[in-house]
């Protein structure tokens, strides 16, 4: 006997005859592996960007876009043509055409190169402590793991960039004091003085510039990049005069003083015919330029940065 409360909610039974109700099928176990056929919008991403092999395009490209991006370039670009033409032209401004009867009229350029030649010291060495010092250095190396190539990019870039400017604003001095001073008496420059005056000089700043951020990818600091560079163009210039003091030295003395800046720079703008043509100079920077290179590139692959 059933109350009314259960038969309120007592699930009706069907009567005899009626269709029956489906039963659910039993629970079938889900394969573990991939489905046979991939669901539509399902599979790997393909990118539209071309994926292709990096070469040392892509690495110069990017220290351009640096090199040109940042403060120093364009202060110490323009400190250093400032100084090369302003105190050029000054001092062509300011002599008469006597004093051009022993040397050429591309003398000018000597004066302010001795100055301007410390600008690209300068950025020689910050061109790569610069990323040292900000930390930059690692996203570099990172987007770049093959250390030589990146070193590589930075000596083509600042060198061409060094080279082009120093050697334009030489030749602007060169041939404005060309143009001041003519005339009988006046000692006209030959090819090889106008190239060493031009060419020369600026291919031997361009070396000591390249000497300096080898010397900063070595010592990775700037101040301490700066200092040794400024030893290294200074010192030979002012031992020389204590070495000459002791006879055991004096022969020392005079080889200091001639491979010397300012004694290279001096014997390629030909201030005195005593002094050699200035490229054996040019040739020994050269040399040690390349040596500390190689000395760069083996501490970079070397150290952790």
């Amino acid at each position: 006997m059933t109350t009314p409360y259960q038969q309120q909610y007592q699930a009706p039974v069907p009567p005899q005859g009626s269709p029956q109700m489906p039963q659910a099928a039993p629970h079938q176990p889900v394969p573990s592996g991939p489905p046979s056929q991939p669901y539509a919008g399902v599979g790997p991403y393909t990118s539209p960007i071309p994926v292709r092999q990096t070469h040392l395009g892509n690495a110069l490209a990017s220290e351009w876009t640096k090199i040109k991006s940042v403060r120093s370039t364009i202060w110490t670009l323009g400190v250093m043509v400032a100084l090369v033409t302003g105190i050029g032209l000054l001092v062509a401004a300011s002599t008469s055409d006597s004093d051009y009867q022993t040397v050429p009229t591309t003398l000018p350029g000597f004066f302010g190169t001795l100055l301007g030649q410390l600008c690209i010291v300068t950025l020689g060495v910050l061109v790569i402590t610069s990323e040292y010092g900000t930390g930059m250095i690692r996203t570099t190396l990172t987007a770049s793991p093959q250390r030589s190539r990146v070193l590589t990019a930075k000596a083509l870039v600042f060198f061409t960039l060094s080279f082009t400017t120093t050697t334009l604003a030489l030749a602007l001095v060169a041939f404005a004091g060309t143009g001041m001073h003519s005339g009988p008496g006046v000692q006209e420059p030959t090819s090889d003085q106008l190239l060493g005056a031009t060419v020369g000089a600026g291919l031997y700043v361009s070396l000591l510039g390249l000497l300096s951020l080898a010397v900063g990818c070595m010592l990775r600091h700037s101040a301490g990049a700066i200092t040794t560079m400024l030893g290294v163009v200074l010192l030979p210039a002012i031992l020389p005069a204590f070495l000459m003091m002791s006879d055991s030295l004096r022969d020392l003395g005079v080889k200091m003083q001639e491979y010397s800046s300012p004694q290279a720079l001096a014997s390629l703008f030909r201030i005195d015919e005593s002094l050699n043509s200035g490229w054996p100079q040019l040739w020994a920077l050269a040399g040690i330029t390349a040596a500390a290179m190689i000395a760069a590139y083996a501490l970079l692959e070397k150290r952790d940065v």
